[in-house]
């Protein structure tokens, strides 16, 4: 699991402003972050991912979901450029739902030490059964203002 942890912001980031290839796979992928401007200050910042795929590991089948990540930073913020890359790798990987959510949020709090993070996982059905996974990081920060993740619960083609 490689980490790039940027001191001084851009100068030691090795993925933005360069061509990347997609890394091979979730493992190998380079997650990288940056210091944040505000760190007093409690904001949430949102990442969605409409367009997430893994594999089923079992059937090889691609799997679809809509991944809606929240943190509340602490000192660090991730580059997004290598989130984009680390989601993308995992489209040739076989993994449950349940296992792909967890472990990317899991992977962004080693890697920020956010003072808070969420990530719902609204997969499309397999087997015609929609499988929605959420994980946080622990309860959120008192007067925060945390919106609604904006996903529609799946009604099929109706």
């Amino acid at each position: 699991m490689a980490a790039r942890r940027a001191r001084g912001g851009k100068g030691e980031l090795t993925l933005l402003g360069r061509p990347a290839a997609l890394p091979a796979s979730p493992e190998r992928a380079t997650l990288e972050r940056v210091p944040n401007p505000h760190p007093r200050e409690r904001y949430v910042v949102r990442f969605a991912a409409p367009e997430f795929t893994s594999l089923c590991p079992i059937t090889g089948q691609p799997d679809f979901a809509h991944l809606v990540i929240d943190y509340v930073p602490s000192r660090w913020l991730v580059e997004s450029k290598s989130l984009k890359l680390y989601l993308a790798s995992f489209r040739n990987h076989g993994a449950f739902h349940e296992d792909c959510t967890v472990s990317i949020g899991k992977r962004l709090v080693a890697l920020l030490r956010p003072r808070w993070l969420r990530i719902g996982g609204y997969w499309y059905p397999r087997g015609g059964i929609p499988i929605d996974v959420f994980w946080q990081s622990g309860r959120a920060p008192a007067g925060l203002w945390l919106p609604d993740q904006g996903v529609a619960p799946y009604r099929g083609r109706g």
